[in-house]
C-alpha cells in the first residue's frame, strides 16, 4: 500500500489575526507551523508522498518552500480535501487508485509525532478508515435549544478527535461523491463525511496525544 499524506493549509487564519494564515509564522525554532507539521510526515518511513492544500495567494509562496506539490484550498475545509482527491484522482493511475491510502492532516497541528503516523498507517494494513483520537477529560454538556444543559454524556465514551484521519482513497473519494450530491451538505472533518455519506464503513481509532494539540488562537503558540 501507498500512503500519501495530505496537509490541509487551506485556512486564511481569520480566527488568528494578523498579516499571514497562521500556518506561515514561525514557532520557536524559526520554522513555520506549516514546515512542522510537513517535515513530521516526510521522516516517516511509511509516508510516500505529502501533498500541501495551501491558501490559493500562497500557493508559490509555499511551493518554492517545500518543494511538494501544493493545490489551491476551498472556502471550507472539505472544499480542500475535494481538492486534494481530485489531485490524486489526476496523478494516480488507475492500476495504483485501490492500493493507495490518504492521511489527511491539519497544518495547524505541527506537533505530531511520529509514533502516531506510524500506527495510523499501520492500522490501515487492516482497515479502511482510521482517525485519532484521545479520551476527553472534560465533562460535556449537550444543549437544549435555550441554551440551557439538557444531558451529560458518560465521559468515558466521549474522546476528542485530532488528525491524521485516514482511509482507503476510494473508500473517502466514494464518500465525497454521495457528498457533493447533498444540497445541504456540512461537515467539520473527513470522517464525519465518510460516517454520514457511508455508515456501513466503520473507523478505527488510533491513540492520539495531548501535544497533538491544534493551534487555533495567538495563545496556543
Amino acid at each position: 500500500m501507498k500512503n500519501i499524506a495530505v496537509i490541509l493549509a487551506g485556512g486564511s487564519g481569520k480566527r488568528f489575526g494578523g498579516d499571514k494564515p497562521k500556518q506561515l509564522l514561525p514557532l520557536s525554532d524559526g520554522r513555520s507551523v506549516l514546515e512542522h507539521a510537513v517535515g513530521a510526515f516526510r521522516a516517516c518511513p511509511c509516508i510516500s508522498d505529502v501533498l500541501v492544500v495551501m491558501h490559493p495567494d500562497y500557493i508559490d509562496e509555499v511551493s518554492a518552500l517545500l518543494g511538494c506539490t501544493v493545490v489551491p484550498g476551498g472556502r471550507e475545509r472539505w472544499e480542500s480535501s475535494v481538492h486534494a482527491i481530485e489531485a490524486l484522482q489526476q496523478s494516480v493511475s488507475a492500476e495504483e487508485w485501490a492500493d493507495v491510502n490518504i492521511l489527511i492532516h491539519d497544518a495547524a497541528r505541527p506537533f505530531v509525532s511520529s509514533r502516531i503516523i506510524t500506527d495510523v498507517c499501520e492500522a490501515l494494513l487492516s482497515h479502511e478508515a482510521v482517525t485519532v483520537a484521545v479520551p476527553s477529560t472534560d465533562t460535556v454538556y449537550r444543549l437544549s435549544p435555550d441554551g440551557c444543559v439538557a444531558e451529560i454524556p458518560d465521559r468515558s465514551t466521549i474522546m476528542r478527535a485530532q488528525t491524521p484521519q485516514a482511509f482507503r482513497l476510494p473508500l473517502i473519494a466514494e464518500a465525497y461523491r454521495l457528498a457533493l450530491q447533498d444540497p445541504a451538505l456540512q461537515a467539520t472533518d473527513d470522517c464525519g463525511i465518510l460516517f454520514r455519506y457511508i455508515p456501513s464503513a466503520p473507523i478505527h481509532i488510533v491513540s492520539g496525544e495531548e501535544q497533538n494539540r491544534k493551534i487555533t488562537f495567538p495563545s496556543d503558540l
